[in-house]
């Protein structure tokens, strides 16, 4: 069974955007802490009263956050 379910944050010209990987979710937020919030808000109501066995996820499964920094500049 899963133990983590994968999101990918990109920055766009205004908003942070996350999909998962694994699942339809999708979501953003102005901030990178308002999206990981909102990762965990959108999370918590795609599983709610659902049947994690069917999607292969334990109860509590830990989550992890990529983020895409685009072009930098070294230093």
């Amino acid at each position: 069974m899963k133990r983590i379910i994968n999101f990918q944050i990109s920055k766009g010209e205004k908003f942070y955007t996350a999909n998962c990987v694994e699942l339809p979710i999708v979501t953003q937020g102005l901030t990178l802490e308002e999206t990981i919030e909102n990762i965990k808000e959108a999370l918590s109501l795609h599983l709610e009263d659902e049947d994690l066995s069917r999607f292969d996820i334990i109860t509590h499964p830990a989550v992890s956050v990529n983020i895409d920094l685009g072009e930098y500049e070294y230093a």
